[in-house]
């Protein structure tokens, strides 16, 4: 396929690509525009790794990374990371335009819990959805750099001109410690932190070192494998989990939780968020500390 090739026909050749794999669902009738929790494969995209604070970000673009619910939109269904179909209403699917997105549906800042329950609804209110904004980073299946990526995703969402429908600002910083001033800021305005691209990165799927998340504590997700008895204080509830992380190695979490998570803790085989300072030499994160219930989407 020639990198002059139209939108449309990027569009269509990664849609058949990824429909070959297994990994989106034939489109019809009753799929159209997003009908609500149709089951599907994961759909490809691509997953962060983690930036090392020092590295020097010359040749990286920067945004603020967004607390919300991942989204992509393959020009008829919004789906979560899962595969599964968000019930979205249909005058938001409307706004959408034909190419293919990747972003975050989100609310603002510090409004996760609220946006998490919203998105998970089997009928969506238009009303609730109208302070929903999608946050748009990337073209799946696009040709050409990160950088030529992010300008046309600049004009796609200009051309639809929603305001619910948002292009992330991506912008270059000048050395390591402009970038922690960036860290700095998004966190004390109660953001999140900061994702990198490399702005001469082609579009790939799965875990890639060409995108990084940067913020004061790394997270990652385990499954609950048992609950460990209180002490003292916190005699007769849950003192802490016992979890499994995603490559098998079993840790305590013991810190993060508030009362009512004590009394009523995450079910075993329930998959958590959590938050660590990095990672021993044994592979086991650091002072882990519970943060959430990981989405179920």
């Amino acid at each position: 396929m020639e990198s002059g090739s139209p939108p449309g026909v990027r569009r269509r050749s990664w849609l058949a690509r990824a429909a070959s794999a297994g990994l989106v669902l034939a489109a019809g009738p009753t799929l159209a525009r997003g009908s609500a929790r149709t089951a599907a494969a994961a759909p490809p995209m691509p997953l962060p790794t983690e930036w090392v604070d020092g590295d020097d970000p010359a040749g990286w673009l920067v945004s603020e990374k967004y607390d919300g619910v991942r989204a992509l939109w393959d020009g008829q269904r919004l789906r979560f990371r899962s595969g599964r179909v968000v019930a979205a209403p249909a005058g938001f699917l409307a706004r959408l335009p034909a190419e293919p997105l990747d972003g975050e549906l989100w609310l603002a800042r510090g409004r996760f819990d609220e946006l998490s329950g919203l998105v998970r609804r089997t009928a969506a209110d238009p009303a609730d959805w109208a302070s929903v904004r999608f946050m748009v980073f990337e073209l799946p299946g696009a040709e050409g750099p990160f950088e030529q990526r992010a300008r046309q995703l600049l004009q796609i969402v200009r051309r639809v001109g929603w305001t619910q429908l948002i292009a992330i600002d991506q912008r270059a910083v000048s050395g390591s410690a402009a970038l922690q001033r960036e860290l700095d800021a998004v966190v004390r305005d109660g953001g999140e932190g900061l994702v990198l691209h490399r702005a001469d990165a082609p579009f790939v799927t799965g875990r890639t070192q060409a995108v990084r998340k940067f913020k004061p504590l790394s997270d990652a997700e385990a499954v609950v494998v048992a609950h460990q008895p209180g002490q003292g204080q916190f005699a007769g509830q849950m003192g802490a989990l016992q979890v499994r992380s995603a490559d098998g190695r079993l840790f305590d979490i013991g810190t993060g939780f508030d009362a009512a998570t004590r009394a009523r803790p995450p079910a075993v085989g329930q998959r958590i968020t959590y938050t660590h300072r990095g990672l021993t030499g044994q592979g086991l994160p650091r002072f882990a500390s519970y943060l959430r219930p990981a989405p179920e989407f």
